[in-house]
């Protein structure tokens, strides 16, 4: 198993951003792609073979915005019955409405067309409960490097969705549409709307 900075490293090679004949760049690190990469690889190649979305629009069929977690449990589409093209899915750590995730809605509206907003997130959340502080000490000693980073830890699950929800709304560049906070419970698979 490779540790992480042999992961970053051989990530930034594969993105083409490290040079073979760069000395420093090319000290002591594996250069062939892993069997996930190559994996994912021929999967495309299948995938390619038989695509027939080549006539779906960038804008949501259904109007929809989600904002929500990158947690690998969650598999949006399945949860909400949406199929490509139905919906903008925006994932970040937490399903926080950040500077991006804002940006990327307010694109999504203006440019898009989207009219709602849903706000999902979700039981068992690796920012549930999080030192942020300890997490910027494990940081610096696993790169060599401090942070001032922040993670969005939260202690309340549907605190932490309502405050989202509330910063959306407020936002003046988002529009005035329905903004619904939601929590998805990764035991169940069902969805609970908060208040």
């Amino acid at each position: 198993m490779q540790n992480d900075s042999q992961f970053a490293r051989h990530s930034w090679y594969i993105c083409g951003v490290i040079d073979d004949a760069d000395p420093v760049a090319g000290a002591s690190s594996a250069t062939s792609p892993s069997p996930e990469y190559q994996r994912i690889v021929e999967e495309n190649r299948r995938f390619g073979a038989v695509f027939d979305r080549s006539a779906l629009t960038a804008a949501p069929v259904r109007g929809l915005a989600v904002l929500t977690c990158m947690d690998a449990r969650i598999l949006v589409e399945d949860a909400l019955g949406l199929r490509v093209g139905d919906a903008h899915i925006i994932r970040n750590a937490g399903g926080l409405a950040t500077g991006d995730a804002i940006r990327s809605l307010v694109v999504s509206q203006q440019l898009l067309g989207t009219q709602e907003i849903l706000v999902i997130g979700h039981t068992g959340c690796g920012l549930h409960e999080v030192d942020e502080a300890g997490l910027r000490l494990r940081l610096a000693e696993a790169t060599g490097h401090e942070t001032s980073l922040s993670f969005g830890a939260f202690a309340d699950l549907d605190a932490m969705v309502a405050e989202q929800v509330r910063k959306i709304r407020a936002h003046p560049a988002i529009l005035d549409v329905p903004v619904h906070g939601l929590v998805y419970e990764v035991e169940t698979g069902h969805l609970r709307e908060l208040a």
